[in-house]
């Protein structure tokens, strides 16, 4: 029996009328591994041939990261991993370079939803909206809630204007925001910053003049606890912070504390540092809205993501290439 060109290590739950077309093309199977070290044994044994895996975060409930450990452990034949998911922190893409694979991910494919989020998450912060309606329906009308902000005038700082930071800004252009500035490791060449209405500032200047601050980038060494208690002590008294990127990018202790101090006047995040388990300090903050990162639960955009990776599949096994490779893995294909 032919060993599988593609292993799905995960699953493929909205795109399955391409999927099921391609697999009239291609030999392509799901992992039947039941646990790491199952995976891990099969790997060097029946799985031993494969030349990409497709991998969806589902699979971390049995097969964890793709951490160095694991990915030293990969079949020798694998040259691509194509993964659904914008963000992919829970793969070692340094690894896997290492051993000679690549790696795609799916921007632009969870800009639009991720965006929605962010802003869905910015208007419940300026009005208060989850603890007015807890409120409405506990009896209590309107007494008690904190009076709202109106958005209008104040300042949006953006940190990564990526695709999501960028359709941001497109969201909340409508709003009469006095600025949206950002910043990025690189500046936005200057037509990108006119198309969006975007003006650059460094990180400590966003941090110190923003009204409103939403978090959009990636999560890796540099980023882990960008935004930590001296951070926050640098932000204006009653900022609103927005986090759809990752739970790390801020260190949740010092959020809680600058919750409880009153330096930030609201937190909305979609995103958590141990998630699915959420500090009790932001569960029974009043001031914070939370949501279980629904970020990309959309019907379309999970079947756009779905569809970029087996485009990248296909990109993979047609022409030994990849569409959309992680940033770390693109200079591979230059």
């Amino acid at each position: 029996m032919s060993s599988p060109q593609v292993l799905i290590v995960g699953c493929i739950d909205f795109c399955t009328d391409i999927y099921h077309d391609l697999s009239k093309k291609y030999r392509i199977e799901y992992a039947t591994s039941r646990s790491r070290q199952e995976f891990i044994t099969d790997c060097a044994g029946k799985y031993k041939d494969v030349p990409v895996i497709y991998r969806s975060p589902e699979s971390m409930e049995v097969v964890g990261a793709f951490d160095r450990e694991l990915v030293s452990r990969l079949p020798n034949a694998l040259k691509y991993i194509v993964y659904c998911g914008a963000g992919y922190d829970t793969i070692d893409v340094n690894a896997c370079a290492d051993h000679n694979i690549m790696v795609s991910h799916t921007p632009q494919a969870v800009d639009d939803a991720t965006a929605d989020i962010a802003a869905i998450l910015i208007l419940n912060c300026c009005r208060n909206v989850i603890a007015a309606t807890d409120n409405l329906r506990q009896g209590r009308w309107k007494f008690g809630v904190r009076m709202g902000v109106d958005p209008q005038g104040k300042i949006l700082g953006i940190i990564g204007a990526g695709g999501i930071g960028r359709t941001l800004a497109k969201r909340m252009s409508g709003f009469e925001l006095a600025k949206i500035q950002y910043y990025n490791r690189s500046r936005l060449p200057e037509n990108i910053e006119n198309e969006y209405n975007l003006t650059y500032a460094d990180f400590e200047t966003l941090l110190q003049t923003s009204d409103i601050i939403s978090v959009h980038c990636p999560l890796n060494e540099t980023t882990t606890h960008l935004i930590d208690y001296k951070e926050f002590a640098m932000m204006k008294d009653n900022v609103i912070l927005v986090n759809t990127a990752r739970g790390k990018v801020i260190n949740e202790a010092a959020l809680v504390n600058a919750l409880e101090r009153g330096k930030v006047l609201s937190a909305g995040l979609d995103v958590f540092e141990g998630e699915p388990q959420v500090s009790a300090g932001l569960l029974s903050h009043p001031r914070s809205v939370l949501l279980p990162h629904i970020g990309t639960f959309t019907n379309e955009s999970q079947y756009k993501m779905e569809k970029l990776v087996l485009d990248n599949m296909v990109a993979a096994l047609e022409n030994d290439t990849l569409i959309t490779p992680v940033p770390e893995h693109k200079k591979y294909f230059q």
